[in-house]
């Protein structure tokens, strides 16, 4: 048994705990980091970069299919072997060197083994070798151990075997027939790769498709799924699902109907990764979700700051927002505030502030890369309401601007803002049409930067773009 020190030890070695360790080595601090899988976390093996990289392929195919000329230029289907290919190159293989290299360069430990909080500030290790190392943090220990795919309570369900998000990302054989239980941000994208990859695929969504997001959105993606040929099911709820003697996938449905195929997808929701990290050892609950303030300081069940404020968690765990991109700026605060309260200099914590998460309230980014692709910002019209808002919403047709006109024949979508009309700013965005993932981060601007819509009419769209939609949605809005 091996004891190390560190000022911070941080326990999940993907790109959140990868962004906490690098912001505390900025600031001077000393920082240990403890990965039991791989350095780089779901995103980078399971999640964003190799979805994407199967999503890809095929998006540039509709593309070129849309356009006269190009259109013309493109013979026969994808090659599938190639996308997996590719796909395999953006995870890098499942194999983490380049970034446990990128590590040691910036100058922070790597413990690989499972992390366990056994006391305060302290993180025992578990090697593969049976090997136990212990670090001991003097300021904080930051738990950012992300969140696995939950599997629901159905018959027989778990011992199907299904494939998780992990699977899916991961096969090396496209099966023939897909069944997907779930309608959310990985049940559509998935339906949309595996669709474009030659499967036959089938949706169960009981919720329906992308309940989360404007209405119009899920309208949108549905319509495409089924001219590709993905068989949706709104509202239809699996009772029980049998894995039989070849191998096929038997699901009933609560209506009693029957969905056979050759694999099945669970994407409902996902779980915390905190049922073996010691919780326990500190009077925290195993396997539940760690409840933080805005500096990402874990709280207790009446929000009160848990012990003295040693513990945080950062990313999914904290279930403020499950995204990537919002667990590193989580991450960036964190690291920031530990440093900040280790040198007793001053904590930002008003809205805003440099050490807190204030964009995880009213202005999360998000893009869903089906076909067409979803990108939104802050609330929906809906959920501007509930928070008592009193809003106006604009909408627009997206192909009647001169840009989508010339990006694809025949063009699709929608624009959506949602002013609060007490301040006069944009407290919501939405967009939906082929290739809107790369219009957002003005939306985001506007929504976090709560410009006044009169000084928007002073932000010129280039012409002919799609983005000339801004000036449509502005003059609509001052009719």
């Amino acid at each position: 048994m091996g004891t190390n020190t560190y000022d911070v030890v941080v326990i999940g070695a993907g790109p959140v705990g990868e962004n906490v360790a690098d912001r505390v080595v900025q600031g001077g601090l000393s920082v240990a980091i403890v990965e039991r899988e791989l350095v780089g976390g779901e995103c980078s093996y399971w999640a964003c970069m190799p979805t994407k990289a199967l999503l890809r392929s095929g998006a540039a195919l509709r593309a070129a299919r849309q356009v006269p000329g190009a259109r013309e230029a493109v013979k026969g289907d994808l090659d599938v072997a190639a996308v997996l290919e590719r796909r395999d190159s953006f995870a890098s293989n499942w194999k983490d060197d380049g970034q446990a290299s990128w590590l040691e360069q910036v100058g922070v430990p790597l413990y690989r083994g499972h992390g366990r909080i056994s006391s305060a500030r302290v993180v025992e290790v578990s090697g593969k070798d049976g090997s136990v190392t212990t670090l001991t943090a003097r300021h904080a220990v930051v738990v950012s151990t992300g969140s696995g795919a939950l599997v629901p309570d159905v018959e027989g369900l778990r011992q199907a075997k299904p494939w998780t998000s992990r699977e899916a990302v991961a096969t090396g054989e496209v099966p023939g027939h897909l069944a997907i239980i779930g309608g959310g941000v990985v049940a559509s994208e998935m339906a949309t790769a595996f669709a474009g990859l030659g499967a036959s695929v089938t949706m169960l969504a009981r919720d329906g498709v992308l309940p989360m997001a404007e209405p119009f959105a899920g309208e949108y993606v549905v319509e495409s799924l089924r001219e590709s040929g993905v068989s949706v099911h709104l509202g239809a709820e699996a009772a029980s699902v049998k894995r039989t003697d070849d191998g096929a996938v038997c699901i009933t449905l609560t209506n009693g109907e029957q969905v056979e195929a050759d694999e099945l997808l669970v994407a409902i929701g996902r779980t915390p990764n905190t049922q073996d990290i010691g919780l326990d050892a500190v009077g925290l609950t195993p396997g539940a979700w760690l409840t933080v303030d805005d500096t990402m300081r874990v709280v207790g069940e009446d929000g009160a700051l848990f012990d003295d404020g040693w513990l945080y968690a950062a990313g999914d765990v904290n279930r403020r927002v499950l995204l990537t991109h919002q667990g590193k700026y989580q991450a960036r605060a964190v690291g920031d505030v530990i440093v900040a309260r280790a040198k007793n200099e001053t904590v930002e914590q008003g809205r805003w502030g440099r050490h807190v998460a204030t964009s995880d309230e009213r202005a999360v980014p998000q893009v869903v890369f089906t076909e067409p692709e979803l990108a939104s910002v802050g609330l929906t019209a809906a959920a501007a309401e509930a928070a008592g808002l009193r809003i106006r919403v604009v909408d627009y047709d997206l192909a009647a601007t001169a840009g989508s006109s010339l990006q694809a024949e025949g063009y699709r979508g929608r624009a959506r803002m949602v002013v609060d009309e007490d301040r006069k700013v944009i407290v919501g965005f939405t967009l939906v049409g082929p290739g809107v993932a790369e219009l957002l981060h003005a939306a985001t601007i506007a929504v976090v930067g709560e410009v006044p819509i009169d000084r928007l009419w002073h932000a010129v769209p280039a012409f002919p773009t799609v983005s000339e939609v801004w000036l449509r949605l502005l003059e609509a809005y001052g009719r």
